[in-house]
């Protein structure tokens, strides 16, 4: 990572502060010592220091502009606005926020930086990444990443090989992958578009998914989650990197979501004025596997 980004994004949070144009600046800083960037809050310019960002800034910190704490501070009486620092990934899902409206662009500063990719080595989805300038955020820092390093040949790398498989095998795979999954829905809070106030597997009347971690409500809750996401996932691997049995989400989400841009030539949020497929109905519209 630039050696000089971490002062260029101190100096743009403390100056956002200090003019009272943010209440609060959400970005990585190093929580007690530990190897790794945690998310960090910081209120007042003083405090601006605190921040950086490397190579362990693995968060999508999107996920808690739809928090209730921060949508209280958005909209209370004496609301301000709220800056979070995003990669070009994480933009992605605050475009989706935005065209869903679960926030207001008035309401959230964006402070982008430019990233060639984060973990040593690098994570699966930053080699498959093409969004590493934050385009439309309020201030960016740091380099541009070379254009080389920019184009991506393949998107959805996780996809080929479970394709390659006959079905009977296909089947057996997610059979053995998704078995082994305990119900904790650490993917579900890492996910910046899991915002659900409720969500279905809490439901119990009816009950649309069996709640036990057996392999019936494993499948159903997996797929559903899937479904929720088709047209909405952006790709960030929050979900897998925080499933703490290493399930293979990415794959489930990189399938969706190339079918979807293969029907559809759409890919979610690369704009916040967007219009996803499953929002939207058109007269010429396929009728496909409608019954």
């Amino acid at each position: 990572m630039d050696s000089t980004i971490n002062g260029a994004l101190q100096q743009a949070a403390a100056q956002l502060l200090t003019e009272g144009k943010v209440g609060l600046v959400i970005g990585y800083g190093r929580a007690n010592g530990g190897p790794s960037a945690a998310p960090a809050f910081v209120r007042r310019a003083e405090d601006a220091e605190r921040l950086l960002f490397d190579a362990t800034c693995f968060a999508n910190l999107a996920v808690y502009l739809a928090k209730k704490d921060v949508r209280d501070l958005l909209r209370g009486a004496a609301s301000q606005a709220v800056g979070v620092v995003v990669k070009g990934c994480d933009l992605r899902a605050v475009n989706v926020l935005l065209r869903e409206h679960v926030v207001e662009r008035s309401g959230v500063v964006l402070i982008g930086v430019r990233c060639p990719g984060v973990g040593e080595p690098l994570l699966s989805k930053c080699t498959a990444c093409d969004v590493h300038e934050p385009q439309g955020c309020d201030v960016v820092v740091g380099e541009a990443v070379p254009q080389a390093q920019a184009e991506k040949a393949d998107r959805y790398p996780l996809v080929a090989p479970i394709e390659e498989m006959p079905l009977d095998k296909r089947w057996a795979y997610w059979e053995e992958q998704l078995g082994s999954c305990i119900r904790c829905y650490a993917c579900r809070q890492a996910c910046p578009l899991c915002y659900c106030r409720r969500c279905i597997v809490e439901k119990s009347s009816p009950q649309w998914v069996e709640t036990s971690a057996h392999l019936r409500g494993n499948l159903a809750w997996n797929a559903a989650r899937a479904l929720h996401l088709t047209g909405r996932c952006v790709g960030c691997g929050e979900c897998e990197r925080v499933c703490p049995m290493h399930l293979p989400l990415s794959a489930l989400n990189q399938k969706m979501a190339k079918l979807v841009e293969e029907r559809y030539g759409f890919r979610s949020g690369l704009s916040a004025e967007e219009t996803a497929p499953f929002s939207a109905f058109a007269a010429e519209d396929t009728e496909e596997g409608i019954l």
